[in-house]
This record gives structure tokens, sequence and C-alpha cells, in this order.
């Protein structure tokens, strides 16, 4: 449908699950326990490495990063998620939207490529935000998403979008699909390591950390696939916005428990944090 001589849109709805407005109270008070609990896990793991010197080496380095881009990809979501739920519905400003989108592809790039690419993820929230915003946008201005996402807004431009969907289906497979690939090559020659393995106990140690790690992986990247290779795929709006939460809420929540507080050295460290400010009460 032809919307060229439409006004422009300078602002968009999000209707989140509208759909299901009798459920908006029960999703709001889950969403945000879940959104707490990620905040206060990741924040820890932040103060106990900043903390505690024996901590400062390169994997330990590598897990506070990781927290801090859980942390700011869930916060980037979360909030305005949340008040879509209290409100039923509401507007975010034009340049709010593509805001929030860049952050996105900023967040969730660098959680792909981590550390080692910081600024591949820079990169591609900003070549990506920048081309989308600069789509016409009139008439239709409601988002039928949780938060401003590439192919949700994307739906809505009064243009021809097949280049962009070409260029994105390439730069979603180099950053989102050849690290999940590189990653299950890995766990495979971790997998052949552990079959060797004299102990059973050891063996089954080893399996159980490497299931937790793979499922937090796969629940990111497959996830994360699916939404982004395909940007105007025949899923339905509600399936899009189950596996937006799968990536931007589920992972941020579970990377602190699987990678970290699991981890006895970080354990001994957040209890010995944990004497020192008991101890500094006390006196």
């Amino acid at each position: 449908m032809k919307r060229h001589n439409q006004s422009c849109v300078l602002e968009f709805i999000l209707l989140g699950f509208s759909n299901f407005p009798e459920l908006q109270g029960q999703l709001f008070g889950v969403f945000l326990v879940i959104y707490l609990a990620t905040l206060i896990g990741n924040a820890i793991i932040i103060v106990i490495i900043s903390l505690d010197q024996n901590l400062h080496v390169p994997m330990y380095r590598f897990l506070l990063n990781l927290s801090v881009v859980d942390l700011s990809f869930s916060t980037v979501i979360m909030p305005e998620m949340l008040v879509v739920l209290s409100t039923e519905k509401t507007t975010i400003s034009f340049v709010g939207c593509f805001a929030q989108m860049y952050f996105i592809l900023l967040f969730g790039g660098t959680e792909c490529f981590l550390l080692g690419a910081m600024a591949l993820g820079f990169m591609l929230g900003t070549l990506q935000m920048s081309w989308v915003s600069s789509f016409p946008f009139r008439g239709l201005n409601e988002i039928n998403h949780i938060s401003c996402e590439t192919p949700a807004v994307l739906e809505l431009a009064c243009a021809d979008t097949f280049l962009f969907e070409i260029c994105a289906f390439t730069g979603t497979f180099l950053i989102i699909l050849v690290p999940f690939l590189l990653i299950l090559l890995s766990y495979i020659r971790i997998l052949f390591a552990i079959l060797k393995i004299p102990s059973t106990t050891g063996r089954q140690k080893a399996f159980s950390t490497c299931a937790s790690h793979l499922t937090s992986v796969t629940l990111f990247y497959g996830t994360a696939n699916m939404t982004y290779l395909q940007p105007k795929s025949g899923y339905s709006p509600e399936t899009k916005k189950l596996m937006s939460l799968s990536y931007s809420l589920l992972t941020p929540l579970l990377n602190p428990l699987i990678y970290s507080l699991q981890n006895s050295e970080m354990k001994r460290a957040l209890m010995k944090l944990w004497r020192r400010r008991v101890v500094l009460h006390t006196i």
C-alpha cells in the first residue's frame, strides 16, 4: 500500500504486548523482577572484579566486559518495555527510536564478538541506524514490537528496502553466524578433550559446565540469527517479540549465573568483599 502522500512520521507507537491486555500486569511484574535480577547480578560481578586485585587477569577482565555489555544491552530495551507494559501504548520520538536502534545494534554486535570486536559493534550500529533512519516514514507509525529493533522499524519504511536487506543479511552472517559457527567448532574440540578425561566425575563436571555455556550461546545467537537474517520474515509479531526477549532479557540474566557466579574464585571474592563490608559496619 502506497503512503507517499501522507504526512511524515514524527514519532512512533510501541505496541508491545497490547494484544494481551489481561496479561499486562503479570508481564510487567515478571519482567521487572528479571530486569532487577539482571542489574544486580551483573553489577555484583563488575564490583567484585574491579575491587579484587587477584581477579585482574585476562579471563576476569573478559567477564567484567561481558557483564558491562549485558547490563547495557538489557538497559537499552527493558525500561522502555516496562513503560509500554504499564501504559498499554506509548509513544517514542523519531530520534529516540533510532537512538535505541543504534544502541541495540551496538551492544548486540559487541556481545557477538565481545571485546575483540568492540569497534565492529560501533560500526554496525552507526551504519545500519543511519541507513534505516534515512528511509521516509509516512502515515503508519505503530511499531508492533517491544523496542525499536531494525526489522520492526523497517516494516514501516515507505521505500524499497531490498538493497538494505541484502546488506543486512551479509552483515548478520559475518557478525552473528560466523562467530556462532566458530564457537560450535571450539565446543566440538572441547568435547573430544573431555572424552579423554580418565575420571568419570571429571567428565561429568566438564560436560555440565559446557552444556550450560552452550545453552546460553545457542539462546543468544540462535534467536538473533532468526530475527536479523530475515528482517521481513514470515514469523508472527508475537513470535518475533518472544525471540527478542530471548537475547535481550534472558541472556543478560543467565550469563552472570553461568560464567561468573558458579566460579569458585568469584565466590571466594564475593565472600571476601562481604566480610570486609561486615567488618567496616561493626567498627
